[in-house]
């Protein structure tokens, strides 16, 4: 719960900012892409330590990776031409790591999923 929260976090200030331009504490792209890092990042370990039993490791991982990765880029360019589609593009991965996680976390993945004895 804590863990979707904090996405939510992320997620309330990006809308404010595609909408206006700006938030309180968020002035720019370069912004943006701070708080989805540090929230991020932090949602995504609290959703790791949450549940020990998780079957999809590796691939919530390599996503978690790629969406940091996107993370720095979106940062690094934040003054770039392409800096609001790299938000963009960054914002979405964290989503995409979300609803994997909250999947996982339901038990629907088929790695889940007991062969009956």
């Amino acid at each position: 719960m804590v863990a979707t929260l904090l996405v939510v976090a992320i997620a309330v200030p990006y809308i404010g900012y595609l909408i206006n331009g700006e938030m309180p504490f968020v002035e720019d792209a370069r912004g943006m892409s701070a708080i989805g890092l540090v929230l991020g990042v932090a949602a995504y370990l609290i959703f790791r330590s949450g549940n020990a039993h998780d079957e999809v490791g590796l691939l919530e991982n390599i996503l978690a990776l790629v969406a940091l990765a996107l993370g720095v880029v979106a940062l690094v360019f934040a003054e770039a031409a392409s800096a609001e589609v790299l938000l963009a593009v960054f914002m979405g991965s964290i989503a995409v790591v979300l609803v994997l996680e909250l999947i996982d976390h339901a038990g629907l993945l088929p790695a889940h999923r007991t062969s009956p004895a």
